[in-house]
């Protein structure tokens, strides 16, 4: 029966299988060189096309220290806070008055925002002054420190 293209097109023992010479087809010598090799020189139609953000220095990534806050949070939450945790039961106390530890409930600095009408006791690594005023004032009790 005539075909117009051969069953198998596939070149059983001819070595090379159309890529000339032996080895032409193989490794990265076709690529022209491996992985970025050749970025700045052959290659480098490619990069404004497909990597033109590659090369060069760009910006400033600011030190951590300086970006880094301290979790911190609010007297105003700080009563939420006591109130959510009572109902579910889930509430420590410190010589009879409720306690909360900001190492355990991840807060490190309480700021003065909001107020306070009832006594709690409060553990964190730093206040702010008005934080520590509200929190007296309301009968509370400042532990600071780690």
């Amino acid at each position: 029966m005539p075909r117009r293209k051969k069953a198998s097109r596939k070149y059983r023992g001819t070595r090379s299988c159309g890529w000339g010479r032996i080895a032409q087809h193989r490794r990265s010598g076709r690529k022209g060189g491996r992985g970025h090799a050749g970025m700045h020189k052959h290659k480098w139609s490619w990069v404004l096309k497909y990597a033109r953000g590659y090369f060069g220095k760009r910006g400033f990534k600011r030190p951590l220290e300086v970006t880094w806050r301290y979790p911190e949070v609010n007297v105003s939450q700080l009563e939420e806070l006591a109130n959510r945790m009572d109902k579910e039961g889930l509430l420590e106390t410190y010589e009879g008055k409720p306690l909360l530890d900001g190492f355990k409930l991840g807060f490190l600095k309480v700021l003065g925002e909001g107020r306070v009408t009832r006594p709690l006791v409060v553990k964190a690594q730093s206040f702010t002054e008005r934080a520590m005023e509200k929190i007296k004032a309301a009968g509370g009790q400042v532990i600071q420190g780690p």
